[in-house]
């Protein structure tokens, strides 16, 4: 059945209908790419590298430009979506990401790849948001849940696939096949959108769109990152120190123009719950170790261990694996025993997993060296990622349900990109170091280690800040249990999972 519909209906869309299958084939396409971009990029960065015979602040920027633009950006995304329809925004977004990815294949320098990776992580912020605002917004209240499980579980396998595929596309092609591949997926999903999924809105967004917001949180962390990239290769250079002093003067102004703003893109009285801002710290700290350990794993296999591509995108599958069996069963046990466990023991589980991997050697075999350190390393995520997110809904008003994941995915993105910005620095890869055996194999194991600090420290935050009893098993009004909240997710690696609001009145 074809849905052109430009509203929904009040009981919504029926999972199991035509018009059902559709709608979650294509918000699963549309996060898809972006979910296989996530995972990709790290596989090709050596073969990048070596093309464009790019130093490792390049690299950085690489990774970087995407997730700096993709965390500006993800909060405006969703109030874009609510404003002007959520099918809008997301094949807006899907076409700014298809554009930009064409744009990353033909690239013929590094720095004309950043330019587009900043433009693709534009598209991601979009899509990313909207590709649940639409199931959310469009599927009757009795199969929401149902129909988020489909998108996570979806969203999971495509996580799992992208080092596989894009090590295969690395090896038989060359690395522009992992960004060619999105454009017959973009213009599917493009034309699958528009004549499949109903659009839909908030009839009650009403205010200004907070673009001053939005440009300052760009402007604040693009300044501060090129100050941590560039300050070992120029030292305190005019452009470093402006850079720095201009980004942090441009956070300052962000945070002061959201207290001020009527309609701010980020409220900072959400921040009042001292549950919710403690839960925010933990997922800062531990992602800032998870951000460090898949910008250098995958690198350090192909440079010291001499790994193909497609056998260093295999190797952390393990992990993809963990975390789509075993995370629904995490947000249970959190839900049964409370979250303050589950979100301390699992950071320092990810952290005796990490320090396994300081074994890791040129020689050193992967089912005795490699595997059992990642093993150790994906139990101790899946005990992370549903918990953290269930404990971050849980302890936000209902209100602002919605703005709390994206707030929660946000800050994970930024710890990545800080993590992908300072740590290289810290342990001596920085010039062409990055692509010496000897240098990488030694500046791997003090990451390693570094990761670990990171990752125990906020297993002690978690024990420290987050209340037994902050997930609590009865329904709030008109919503879910976070118990539910917690189950709707399976997977993610690159960041906490996206939820627009509770559900209504599920049955």
């Amino acid at each position: 059945m074809e849905v052109r519909a430009t509203s929904v209906e009040p009981s919504g869309i029926a999972f199991a209908s035509g018009a059902g299958r559709w709608l979650l084939t294509v918000a699963v396409a549309g996060s898809g790419m972006a979910f296989l971009d996530g995972t990709v990029v790290n596989v090709a960065l050596p073969d990048i590298g070596r093309d464009f015979d790019a130093s490792t602040s390049a690299l950085q920027w690489i990774l970087n430009g995407y997730l700096l633009t993709l965390a500006s950006l993800i909060l405006l995304g969703g109030s874009l979506g609510d404003r002007y329809g959520r099918r809008r925004i997301f094949v807006f977004g899907i076409g700014i990401f298809t554009a930009a990815s064409l744009l990353c294949a033909v690239a013929p320098s590094a720095e004309f790849l950043v330019g587009a990776r900043l433009l693709q992580g534009i598209g991601g912020a979009l899509l990313t948001h909207g590709s649940l605002a639409i199931i959310e917004a469009s599927f009757r209240p009795a199969d929401r849940a149902r129909a988020i499980g489909a998108w996570s579980g979806l969203g999971g396998v495509a996580t799992a696939l992208g080092p596989l595929l894009g090590g295969y596309l690395i090896g038989a092609i060359s690395w522009r096949a992992i960004f060619l591949i999105n454009l017959p997926i973009g213009i599917f999903v493009a034309w699958a959108a528009t004549e499949h999924v109903p659009e839909t809105r908030d009839p009650t967004a009403g205010g200004r769109i907070d673009l001053l917001g939005a440009s300052l949180a760009a402007i604040g962390l693009a300044g501060t990152t090129y100050a941590l990239i560039e300050a070992p290769g120029q030292g305190a250079s005019a452009a470093v120190l402006i850079g720095a002093i201009g980004g942090l003067l441009a956070l300052v102004a962000f945070f002061a123009t959201e207290r001020r703003s009527p309609n701010p893109m980020l409220p900072l009285e959400i921040f009042s719950s001292r549950q919710f801002s403690a839960a925010n710290a933990v997922t800062f700290v531990v992602y800032a170790a998870l951000g460090g350990f898949f910008f250098l794993l995958v690198s350090f296999l192909q440079i010291s261990m001499d790994y193909t591509p497609i056998e260093a995108g295999a190797a952390s599958l393990p992990v993809t694996l963990l975390m789509l069996l075993f995370s629904a069963r995490a947000g249970a046990l959190a839900q049964r025993i409370g979250a303050r466990i589950p979100l301390t023991v699992g950071p320092l589980v990810i952290a005796v997993g990490l320090l396994m991997l300081t074994q890791m050697d040129p020689g050193v075999s992967y089912l005795t060296g490699l595997l059992p350190g990642i093993l150790v390393f994906g139990l101790g995520l899946t005990l992370v990622v549903a918990p953290v997110t269930a404990t971050v809904l849980a302890a936000a008003d209902m209100r602002h349900s919605g703005i709390a994941s994206g707030v929660n995915n946000a800050v994970a993105r930024v710890a990545g990109l800080l993590a992908v910005a300072v740590l290289p620095v810290a342990v001596g890869l920085t010039g062409d170091d990055f692509y010496d055996p000897g240098k990488m194999t030694d500046g791997f194991h003090m990451a390693m280690v570094l990761c670990a600090v990171l990752s125990a420290l906020g297993g002690g935050l978690a024990w420290l800040t987050i209340e037994p009893g902050v997930l609590h098993p009865e329904p709030e009004p008109g919503g879910d249990t976070p118990e539910r909240l917690a189950e709707d997710y399976s997977c993610a690696l690159n960041g906490p999972p996206l939820r627009p609001g509770r559900e209504a009145e599920c049955t």
